[in-house]
């Protein structure tokens, strides 16, 4: 007997980072007809795309509701090599975008792994170690394809739909549905990264090298030692690249530059204890890493997954956190504004606040996104265990110090943020809220998130 698509199976999602989980009714739409026809019902608890669930907090969960989880619109649906362009259907995911267009010349701009979909990068408007140089994902989208709240199929492009394309890049889902974009590509002669390192030796040698280098370079990013304490506070190892040209390569490489076909080493356990993540093994961890990385190496050759994409290499590596999960926290505060993050450093390093990704990045130039997240200044981002009691009250003055610098946390990763600090983040958050009402009249587009925050 044949199965109707149509009806879904309920499911307990999770965000990666396992905090707040919900169940849903799940389905899997294999073209855009089946998106609208789903959204056309109105449900009850409102509708929701998912893609391959790497928003960390509650963005694709929709309690009650009705998940389209995405992951079957998948595909190249076209490749213009002349234009450096493509046109992509929104379930792909960005490793296996990398893995059919690597090989062609091209590469995309990505964040720290390659398990996301084209929709969910335009939706969170996401940004990698080259914001200063490409801007976000959202930038670099010339048209895309979404089925709005009433299940109406329109195309979206920067010039003839301004409002509602950057209301729905950086919208969190909350205007429609991407089924399909365009996107431009980066070209590129090989699969390689020519890339520097070099140790700082506290924050404000840290914070200094980024701000006179990072403009020589495409891709910058530093790793911090939150754990370190006193005149080592903010101690960090950075990393700089560009991409790699035939001559940059060894010959034995060069007869197939821009092969691509990585895979995970290792596999996290599916139960881990809670508690290993800690600020005693961090210590550790952290001592040896800052150690083990040379004071200054210059021109070494980096596979571009092993660059970007390291903990792509450990399958599940959110479980490494245990049972309990853990809290990705991101903030951005404008340049002038250092401070607040030597301030926030500080108070990580003198709680013990332990956490193995501890990111900090320089952004570029804001696109006109009123929900998008970069903007120019400084952005940190940390992986926290959940666990500790007084983690609340930690975040929470992290907060109050990012606002009071006129910076904002990312959506797309949070957790647990304060309605009431929203508007003060997204000072364009009305704007954002007039054209979702316009696209979505009826309120048909829901998520966790959206309930938790009053969006």
């Amino acid at each position: 007997m044949a199965t109707d698509r149509r009806r879904g199976s309920k499911a307990l999602l999770f965000g990666w980072g396992g905090t707040a989980p919900s169940r849903a009714e799940v389905r899997h739409p294999f073209d855009d007809g089946e998106v609208i026809a789903a959204v056309r019902e109105r449900p009850t608890r409102g509708v929701v795309a998912r893609g391959l669930g790497r928003a960390y907090g509650d963005a694709a969960q929709n309690s009650g509701g009705l998940v389209l989880e995405a992951t079957a619109l998948s595909g190249v649906r076209h490749l213009d090599v002349e234009r450096a362009r493509a046109t992509v259907a929104a379930g792909t995911s960005l490793d296996d975008l990398m893995r059919w267009l690597l090989p062609e010349g091209f590469f995309v701009v990505t964040p720290g792994t390659r398990s996301v979909t084209v929709g969910g990068a335009i939706a969170s408007d996401i940004h990698g170690k080259g914001h200063h140089a490409d801007g976000t994902f959202g930038s670099n989208v010339r048209a895309l394809s979404l089925v709005d709240g009433t299940g109406t199929l329109r195309r979206l492009t920067p010039e003839d739909t301004p409002e509602e394309f950057w209301a729905t890049t950086g919208g969190m889902g909350l205007t429609g549905v991407i089924t399909e974009a365009e996107i431009d590509l980066i070209p590129v002669e090989t699969s390689v990264i020519r890339a520097d390192t070099e140790r700082a030796s506290d924050l404000d040698d840290l914070m200094a090298r980024l701000d006179a280098h990072d403009d020589e370079y495409r891709y910058s990013v530093a790793w911090i030692d939150c754990l370190a304490t006193g005149r080592s506070t903010g101690r960090g190892i950075i990393d700089r690249g560009d991409h790699a040209t035939l001559e940059d390569l060894k010959p034995a490489r060069r007869g197939n530059p821009r092969a691509f076909s990585p895979h995970p080493i290792i596999s996290a356990p599916p139960i881990f204890p809670s508690g290993l993540v800690n600020r005693w093994t961090v210590r550790a961890f952290n001592e040896l890493w800052f150690r083990k990385s040379p004071k200054r190496s210059e021109g070494h050759l980096v596979d571009i997954g092993w660059f970007f994409h390291p903990l792509d290499l450990i399958t599940g590596w959110n479980r490494l956190y245990g049972p309990r999960g853990f809290v990705q926290y991101q903030f951005v505060v404008p340049f002038g504004q250092e401070h607040a993050v030597q301030t926030a450093v500080e108070r990580l390093s003198l709680a013990g606040t332990p956490s193995l990704l501890a990111v900090l990045k320089r952004f570029g130039p804001a696109n006109p996104g009123p929900l998008s997240f970069p903007q120019p200044g400084w952005t940190l981002a940390l992986d926290i265990p959940v666990g500790d009691p007084t983690l609340p009250n930690l975040l929470d003055g992290l907060d109050d110090l990012v606002l009071d610098a006129g910076g904002r946390v990312y959506l797309a990763k949070d957790a647990r943020v304060r309605p009431g600090h929203l508007a003060a983040m997204y000072p364009r958050l009305e704007e954002w809220r007039e054209v979702r009402d316009r696209l979505d009249p009826d309120g048909v587009l829901r998520s966790d998130l959206a309930r938790r925050l009053g969006l």
